[in-house]
């Protein structure tokens, strides 16, 4: 992912929050310390089809949000 922030494309890492803390060390020791991280609950793994769709609904306003931050 930071590869790609680095040559200018929008990105952003979807973690859950026990990762949050790792991703945004990564994302510091990769150069891009600005990489948004798209938070969703824990767990991921192991969920219905509809959690599944719950977890989208909630990452969804932050994608849109990353999106438009690049844009300006």
């Amino acid at each position: 992912m930071s590869e790609l922030r680095k040559r200018g494309l929008i990105t952003a890492v979807i973690c859950s929050e026990p990762f949050k803390k790792l991703g945004t060390a990564q994302s510091r020791v990769f150069g891009t310390p600005d990489l948004p991280l798209i938070m969703i609950p824990h767990p991921l793994g192991g969920l219905s089809i509809e959690q599944v769709g719950a977890r989208a609904e909630i990452a969804i306003p932050q994608i849109l949000a990353a999106i438009r931050e690049h844009l300006k």
